[in-house]
């Protein structure tokens, strides 16, 4: 890529906007995360009795459905990002492309 090119495009509108919602949704999703994820380690370290504890009259405990909610908020997460790439992040990066040219 052309070094002016690329300066052009650094220096437009679209892309620090760009930037800037990629930044915010991807701090904000992380913020999300490291929550859920220690969360779940830090219950498992401080309250393994919660884990530990059935639900009803059966064998399962606290303990699966919470980690199954680790799994399901990961997959979940990720699929919005994925969508709000393809919605968002598509269009300003098309529009740069347009810009630039």
């Amino acid at each position: 890529m052309d070094l002016e090119l690329a300066e052009r495009i650094k220096s437009g509108p679209t892309y620090h906007e760009l930037v800037r919602r990629r930044s915010r949704l991807g701090w904000t999703l992380t913020a999300l995360v490291l929550v859920v994820y220690y969360g779940y380690v830090l219950l498992v370290a401080f309250n393994k009795e919660l884990l530990a504890a059935k639900m009803g009259a059966g064998v399962m405990t606290w303990g699966m459905p919470i980690g199954l909610f680790v799994i399901v908020f990961t997959v979940a997460i990720t699929g919005f990002y994925v969508r709000r790439a393809n919605r968002t992040y598509d269009e300003l990066t098309d529009r740069i492309k347009q810009e630039a040219a």
